[in-house]
């Protein structure tokens, strides 16, 4: 099987952890990218053309606007939408989504089966030999699916097969080769302040800035080992040992710092990247080439576990 990106919008960053870890313990799919909120979710999808997208519908904060209203944006800018998959703690709109023609519904927490079976019915998509066919069809069925009306037959023109109605909604997604279009950073006009820049390419590392009068220095987010709370701002420590204040909260940097930072302790969040070890008799993460011990409390046991099997889920040994 070819390699599958996909891509995961759910403002629960435990959620996120934990479907990455599951998702990446199968051969063949590759995480590319994730979202936090609606606006952020579109623009990730419009950028890195995934395969899959797996959608949180039951947002832990109103304002990050997720739903499956999402779906019907993507039609407004895509002749082909990826497969979507949504994640939900519960089956309440899973008859909503099978009339947005959603690829899957799974209940979180997501399984290793759940996601063996999503991948067989997609490995299947991808090796049948009705796309051509169905491609034609494919705008109808859309403006079939917004207004609820789904008809029993389809005229497949140059296939034999029968498509099943619940798989007939999506085709394989062609890659795209252009350049993703780059973003400029913006910077607010405060004596202090924090803004991120969003690279041109998923290769590009993304950049922080610190701001303070007119001083800016700018650091990349794989050089950061771990942020620390101090008091209204925050200390980013440095692989190389700097360490830089930042005159924000930790919160926000929870906010707009995706995977690979977790929060671990109301006064850390760390790079899962600079992990070299996770003691939980004594609660506490070793952070590489260092000294370093950050502990992390029992309210965020949850992100440890997921720290933990993200981890075991790459090229991995237990002895």
């Amino acid at each position: 099987m070819n390699t599958i990106t996909f891509i995961i919008i759910d403002d629960n960053q435990n959620n996120v952890l934990k479907t990455k870890a599951v998702a990446e313990s199968f051969q063949g799919l590759e995480f590319v990218a994730s979202a936090t909120n609606n606006e952020e979710g579109l623009d990730a999808i419009l950028e890195y053309k995934p395969d899959l997208v797996f959608l949180g519908i039951d947002p832990e904060y109103k304002a990050s606007d997720l739903s499956l209203g999402l779906i019907n944006e993507l039609y407004r800018f895509l002749p082909q939408i990826p497969r979507i998959i949504i994640t939900s703690p519960n089956g309440n709109l899973a008859y909503d989504a099978i009339k947005y023609g959603v690829f899957d519904y799974l209940i979180q927490p997501i399984q290793q089966k759940d996601i063996r079976k999503t991948i067989a019915r997609l490995n299947r998509d991808l090796n049948s030999e009705m796309s051509l066919s169905s491609n034609l069809l494919f705008e109808d069925k859309v403006i079939q699916h917004i207004v609820d009306s789904v008809e029993d037959d389809f005229d497949t023109e140059n296939t034999s097969e029968t498509i099943d109605t619940e798989e007939r909604y999506f085709e394989a997604t062609p890659k795209d080769n252009q350049e993703p279009s780059k973003k400029a950073a913006k910077f607010d006009e405060d004596n202090h302040d924090v803004t991120f820049t969003d690279e041109n390419s998923a290769t590009k590392t993304l950049i922080i800035c610190v701001k303070s009068y007119g001083d800016y220095r700018y650091i990349k987010a794989t050089d950061i080992c771990y942020l620390q709370a101090d008091n209204n701002s925050t200390d980013i420590h440095l692989s190389s040992g700097e360490m830089i204040t930042a005159f924000k909260t930790l919160k926000h940097f929870e906010g707009v710092l995706k995977y690979p930072f977790v929060r671990i302790h109301n006064s850390y969040i760390v790079n899962i990247d600079f992990v070299s070890r996770i003691h939980t008799g004594n609660a506490v993460c070793h952070i590489k080439d260092s000294t370093n011990k950050l502990p992390f409390s029992k309210s965020y046991k949850e992100n440890i576990d997921a720290i933990i099997a993200t981890i075991a889920s790459g090229n991995y040994l237990e002895i």
